[in-house]
C-alpha cells in the first residue's frame, strides 16, 4: 500500500498585499454594475438645504445612501450588520469609495443623520424617480401595458397584542359621481331622490338646524404596538398586522409607482390613488391596463375606459349560489328594458339601491309554478330579484375583450412581471417582513425596495448590453465623427454574425 504524503497548510496572516482596492473587486461583480448604470451624485444636490453652511464636515450623503443600497441590493436587511460588513468587504468599500484606512459610518451615525435629516424629507421618492428615469433612458421600460397588484408585508408587531377600536367606514372616491348617476335614473321614472349612499346616514344638528350627512362606523382589531398596521386575514394565510403595497409596473418589471396602506385596506379601494401617479406622468405611452380578479369592479372598470384605456382582467365566478342560474342566462331586452328569465318570463325594473344597484323584479304569480323556480330562486315570496350596477356595462365590456387575442397575449405577463417583482424583493430585497413601524416609515422603506429592485435591474441589464457591443441610447451620438464610430461597430457586428453562421452551422451536405 503506497500512502500519499499529506501537507499541511500553514496559514499567513501578516502576508503584505501590494494592490489597489480597484484591482482587488473583480470586474464583474454586482457593484460595479451598480455604479456604472448610474451616477448617484445628484444626491448630494437634492439634500443640500438639509445641511448647514457652518460646523464640522458631514459624513458625505452619497455614503449613507449607498449604504441603504447595499443593505437591500444584497438583502442583508439589518442596517447595524451593513455597517459592519462593509469594514470587511474590500467590494461593498469600493462601492462607498471608502479606503482601508478610512473608518466606514456606523449605525448611529446613519440612524442620527437619516432622524434628523432624511426622515420628513422627499429625498427617497426622489431617488426612486431618478433611478426609474434612468432606466427610461436606457430603453429599458416598456409601458405599452401596465399591470397593478397589491401585496401584503407583515408588520412588527404583536398579533396578540390588540384592542378593539371603532372607525368610520371610508367614503370610496367615487361617491359623488354615484349618487349623482342613481339619482339621475330616479328621476326619470319618478322615484325619491337620495342623499346618501351605503354606510351614510342623515343626522340632524341641533346647533345649525341642518341635516348632515355622518359616516356609518365599524369595529376593527388595532394593534397596541403598532397601530397604524391593518389587522390582516385572508384564506388560509395567517391572521396578523401588516402594509399593503399597492403597486405597477411595466412588461419588463420594473416598478413604476406604489402606494402603502395599512393591511386592512382592500386593493381596490387604494387603486385609485396608484393609478393617479402612473397617469399623472405617464399616460400618454400606456395603452393596456391589466388588473387581477380582485379589481374587477364597477367603478375600476369605469375609470379605466373613460381614459381610453383597454382593461385586461380575467374571469371572475359568479356569486350565486351553487345550482341557481347565472347572470349570463338572464338576456337583457334594451327596448323595454326588462331581463328575460330561462322561463321566457320578464323580470321588470323596480328600483336604484344606495349600492348602485338597478333591481329588477319578476312576477310572483307567474314564478310560483314555474317548473325552473328551484334553479332561479329560494325566496319565500316566490319572487326572483335581478341586480345590475349602473355601471355595469363597463365590466361587460372588460368580460369581452377578455375573449380577444390581445388579452390572451399580455394578461399571462402577470406572473413574469408582478407578480416576480413581490417575489423577488420579498425574498432577496426584506419586503416580507418589516422593520420599522408606522405608515410613513413603511412607505419610505418600500420606496427604497423597490428603487434597489429597479436599480439592480437595470445594472444587470446594462452590464449585459455592453458585455455584447450593444450600444445604449444614452450614448447614441450626434456628431457625424461619432455616427461613422457607431456605423463601424454596426460593421463589425455584422461581420461577427456572418462568422458565426458561416463556420458554426452544421451542413447537411
Amino acid at each position: 500500500v503506497i500512502k500519499m504524503a499529506m501537507t499541511k497548510q500553514k496559514y499567513k496572516n501578516d502576508s503584505m498585499i501590494l494592490r489597489t482596492i480597484e484591482e482587488l473587486v473583480p470586474e464583474d461583480h454586482l457593484v460595479r454594475k451598480l455604479d456604472e448604470c448610474i451616477d448617484l451624485h445628484f444626491i448630494e444636490d437634492e439634500v443640500e438645504d438639509l445641511y448647514s453652511s457652518i460646523g464640522r464636515p458631514s459624513i458625505p450623503p452619497i455614503v449613507l445612501f449607498k449604504l441603504i443600497i447595499i443593505n437591500k441590493v444584497f438583502g442583508i436587511n439589518s442596517m447595524r450588520r451593513t455597517c459592519e460588513e462593509c469594514k470587511v468587504n474590500i467590494a461593498y468599500r469600493w462601492y462607498l469609495g471608502i479606503s482601508m484606512e478610512d473608518k466606514v459610518p456606523n449605525y448611529s451615525t446613519w440612524s442620527q443623520n437619516y432622524i434628523r435629516r432624511y426622515k420628513e424629507s422627499d429625498i427617497f421618492e426622489v431617488i426612486f424617480k431618478k433611478i426609474l428615469k434612468q432606466a427610461i433612458e436606457y430603453g429599458f421600460v416598456d409601458m405599452e401595458a401596465v399591470f397593478y397588484d397589491g401585496t401584503h408585508q407583515k408588520a412588527d408587531a404583536n398579533k396578540r397584542k390588540v384592542e378593539d377600536a371603532v372607525v368610520e367606514i371610508e367614503a370610496k372616491y367615487y361617491r359623488d359621481e354615484l349618487l349623482k348617476e342613481v339619482n339621475e335614473i330616479r328621476k326619470e321614472h319618478r322615484q325619491k331622490e337620495i342623499k346618501t349612499l351605503v354606510n351614510e346616514e342623515l343626522v340632524f344638528n341641533e346647533k345649525t338646524g341642518e341635516e348632515e350627512i355622518v359616516r356609518k362606523t365599524k369595529h376593527i382589531k388595532k394593534s397596541l404596538i403598532d397601530s397604524e398596521s391593518g389587522h390582516y386575514h385572508k384564506g388560509e394565510h395567517e391572521q396578523c398586522f401588516a402594509y399593503t403595497h399597492n403597486t405597477c409596473c411595466d412588461k419588463n418589471g420594473f416598478v413604476i409607482a406604489h402606494v402603502t396602506t395599512p393591511g386592512n385596506i382592500h386593493d381596490s379601494s387604494s387603486f385609485k390613488e396608484v393609478r393617479d401617479k402612473v397617469m399623472e406622468e405617464y399616460s400618454d405611452k400606456i395603452k393596456y391596463e391589466s388588473l387581477d380578479a380582485g379589481y374587477k369592479t364597477p367603478a375600476i372598470c369605469r375609470e379605466i375606459v373613460k381614459d381610453d384605456k383597454i382593461p385586461l382582467m380575467p374571469y371572475k365566478r359568479p356569486m350565486t349560489g351553487k345550482g341557481l342560474f347565472k347572470k349570463y342566462e338572464f338576456k337583457y331586452d334594451e327596448e323595454k328594458d326588462v331581463y328575460i328569465c330561462p322561463n321566457n318570463e320578464e323580470l321588470k325594473y323596480g328600483i336604484v339601491d344606495k349600492n348602485g344597484y338597478k333591481i329588477y323584479k319578476s312576477d310572483p304569480k307567474k314564478c310560483i309554478n314555474c317548473p325552473l323556480k328551484d334553479k332561479c330562486t329560494k325566496s319565500k315570496n316566490n319572487q326572483k330579484s335581478f341586480t345590475v350596477h349602473v355601471w355595469g356595462s363597463y365590466v361587460d365590456y372588460a368580460e369581452e375583450i377578455r375573449h380577444t387575442d390581445i388579452w390572451k397575449e399580455i394578461y399571462p405577463l402577470r406572473k413574469e412581471t408582478i407578480e416576480r417583482i413581490f417575489g423577488d424583493c420579498k425574498e432577496g430585497h426584506g419586503l416580507r417582513f418589516t422593520r420599522v413601524r408606522g405608515l410613513r416609515k413603511n412607505e419610505i422603506n418600500a420606496t427604497i425596495i423597490f428603487a434597489c429592485h429597479n436599480l439592480k435591474k437595470m445594472a444587470i441589464w446594462n452590464h449585459r448590453n455592453k458585455k455584447k457591443g450593444y450600444i445604449s441610447p444614452l450614448n447614441i451620438p450626434n456628431t457625424s465623427k461619432n455616427i461613422c464610430n457607431l456605423l463601424k461597430n454596426l460593421k463589425f457586428r455584422l461581420k461577427k454574425a456572418v462568422y458565426h453562421f458561416r463556420y458554426t452551422t452544421l451542413s447537411t451536405v
